[in-house]
Order: C-alpha cells, then structure tokens, then sequence
C-alpha cells in the first residue's frame, strides 16, 4: 500500500456535524485492517523518530491511533477527557474548534515532569484541540516532542499553532 491509497478509505460527508463542514470519516480506514496497519506503521515511524517517553490522545477518535501507538512504543498513554469524564484529581483546558467551543481535562498525575509527549490524534484541523492538549501536558511539566496525524486539513492552517514537529500521513 502507498501513501495515497489511504485517501479511499477516507469517506466524505457533507454538512456533518453542522451546515457547511465537510466531515472526513475515518471508519472505511477502520474497517480495512491492511489500511489500518499501514496507517499505524507511518504514525508509528514518526513517533519512534521523536523519543516519546509517553503518548497522550483526546477523545474519542484520538485514542484509536493514540493508544495503539503507545502500546508498540511500550510507553504510557494518557487519555484526555472532556469534562466530569475523568474520576481523579485534574487540570481543565477550554479550547475553540472550527465549529465549536469545549474543554478537556486531564488527570494532574498522568505527566511526569520532563517526560517527552506525543500528542496523537486522528485529524488537524485549526488545532484548537491539540494545542489545548499540549498547554495540559506542559501545565503538568511534559515537554511536547511531536504531533502525529492521520489526516490533515491544510486549508485551517493548524499546524502554525503548534510548537513542536507536526506529521500527517493524509493532506487535503
């Protein structure tokens, strides 16, 4: 499999979650376990390039690449939650999206300090939610090495917003 294969697993949906977005739905990648593995394995690539010491992914769609990277590094994940999910001590972040407002929470204990992150998630858009999950991780003393995507939107020019090194495996 190439690279821009990956593009015809990825289904189009028109005006989801709301009027004028054009939804990239992940679930034919899911459901394809050749794209799947060949997904992990160019994410994973990148993740073993930065050192991570720790992977961290908001939910939901995050924790699909997020977790799996963590398990073939051999390192801890660490999910973040939005609100009254998470049952522990935690941190609280409100971020903007490109058609929302929201927030997320992480456990305060989940990070070791200087530990070495990688913020995992399955698509960039304008990064309001990976740059919230960043500010959590450096709130708690973790130096973000990477970001790492499935897909990117160009167009949003999230990645601008990022301060550390940015991979996605699909563009549009």
């Amino acid at each position: 499999m190439r690279k821009s294969e990956l593009k015809n697993f990825i289904r189009d949906i028109p005006d989801f979650p709301k009027q004028g977005i054009l939804f990239r739905d992940i679930t034919p990648l899911l459901q394809n376990a050749g794209a799947f593995k060949y997904a992990i394995s160019k994410m994973l690539s990148f993740a073993r390039k930065q050192g991570a010491e720790c992977v961290v992914s908001a939910e939901s769609r995050g924790f699909i690449f997020g977790s799996v990277l963590a398990y073939k590094l051999k390192v801890p994940f660490v999910p973040v939650r939005k609100p009254g999910k998470l049952p522990y001590k935690k941190i609280t972040k409100e971020f903007t999206t490109e058609y929302s407002t929201d927030a997320f929470e992480m456990h305060e204990d989940a990070i070791k300090p200087g530990q070495k992150v990688l913020i995992v998630d399955d698509l960039l858009a304008t990064g309001g939610t990976v740059a919230a999950t960043a500010e959590l991780v450096e709130r708690l003393g973790g130096k973000v090495c990477g970001f790492d995507f499935l897909i990117e939107l160009r167009e949003l020019k999230g990645r601008k917003s990022l301060k550390a090194e940015v991979y996605s495996i699909i563009k549009y």
